[in-house]
C-alpha cells in the first residue's frame, strides 16, 4: 500500500442503515480508500460528541452488533474493492469471546480490527485470533505513550498502526504541530503502514499529514455532515444533501493525497 489514501469513519446504522449506505457510497465516490466502520457502544473512551451522539442514536433504536456486521456485509457486497476496518471497544469483543468475535467480523468481510482500549501487548488474544482468520489487529498509538513503549509497538510487526495525533477524544479541532509529526515518524520506524488522524476536517490538515502517513483518518467531520443534513421527514432530499456534502468533503481531504 504505497499510495496515500483517506480512511473515512462512520457509525454502522447511523442515522439508519439506508442513509448510512448513502454516506458510504458518497465516501467511496469521493476517493475514500478504506472505510472504518464503528459499532455503536454506550461507554466509549475515545469518541467525541459527534460520534457519541451518533452511537446513542443508534443504540436507542436497539441496534445490535449482529446488525452492525450485517451492515458491513452489505457494504462489502456493494464494494468488494474497498477494505473495511471495524472499530469497536473491548467489551463488545470480549463478551462473545475474542475468537468468536473475530470470526464473525471475518465472515462479514472485515479486513482489520481497531480496538483502542485493548493494549497491543495485553490484548486478550486479539492479535492471535486476527492472524488465524487472515485479518489485522491495528493497535492505536497515542502521544501520551512513553518512547520506550511506542518503540515496542512500532517494532512488534503490526502491518498497520493507527496514530492518534493527540490525547483526548475525537472531533475537537486539531492543530498539527511538529511534535505530532515527530511522534508519527517514531511510530513508523518498524515499517508499519501508518494511519493518522483525530480531529482532521480540512484539506490543509490532510496535506500537512500526507508526507508522514499512508492513510489520513477522518470521522467526526463526516458524522457532523450526516447529522446536519438528515431530515427523516424528507428522506429522499436529505439523503441527496448528505451524499453531496460527504462526497465533497471526501474529495477535499483526498485531493492532497493524490
Amino acid at each position: 500500500m504505497e499510495n496515500k489514501l483517506l480512511m473515512a469513519h462512520q457509525v454502522a446504522g447511523y442515522p439508519e442503515d439506508e442513509t448510512a449506505i448513502t454516506a458510504a457510497e458518497a465516501l467511496i465516490a469521493g476517493g475514500t480508500g478504506i472505510l472504518e466502520v464503528q459499532l455503536a457502544f454506550s461507554d466509549p473512551s475515545a469518541d467525541g460528541v459527534a460520534i457519541q451522539t451518533a452511537c446513542s442514536t443508534v443504540l436507542s433504536k436497539g441496534y445490535t452488533v449482529k446488525q452492525g456486521l450485517e451492515y458491513i456485509s452489505k457494504i462489502r457486497k456493494l464494494h468488494p474493492e474497498i477494505p473495511v476496518f471495524l472499530m469497536t471497544y473491548g467489551c463488545l469483543v470480549y463478551r462473545p469471546g475474542v475468537e468468536n468475535f473475530v470470526k464473525m467480523a471475518h465472515d462479514a468481510g472485515v479486513s482489520g480490527l481497531i480496538v483502542p482500549d485493548l493494549p497491543f501487548d495485553c490484548d486478550e488474544g486479539l492479535t492471535a485470533a486476527c492472524k488465524k482468520y487472515g485479518m489485522h489487529n491495528i493497535p492505536v498509538a497515542a502521544p501520551s505513550m512513553t518512547e520506550e513503549r511506542l518503540n515496542k509497538m512500532a517494532t512488534a510487526g503490526f502491518k498497520y498502526i493507527y496514530t492518534a495525533l493527540r490525547a483526548g477524544i475525537t472531533g475537537t479541532k486539531t492543530v498539527i504541530t511538529d511534535e505530532m509529526l515527530n511522534f508519527i515518524d517514531k511510530a513508523a520506524v518498524g515499517g508499519s503502514i501508518i494511519l493518522g488522524g483525530f480531529g482532521i476536517s480540512t484539506g490543509e490538515q490532510s496535506k500537512a499529514l500526507a508526507p508522514h502517513v499512508t492513510g489520513v483518518i477522518a470521522g467526526s467531520v463526516f458524522v457532523n455532515l450526516i447529522t446536519s443534513n438528515y431530515d427523516p421527514a424528507n428522506l429522499e432530499e436529505s439523503r441527496k444533501k448528505i451524499y453531496d456534502a460527504v462526497k465533497a468533503k471526501a474529495e477535499e481531504l483526498t485531493k492532497p493525497l493524490k
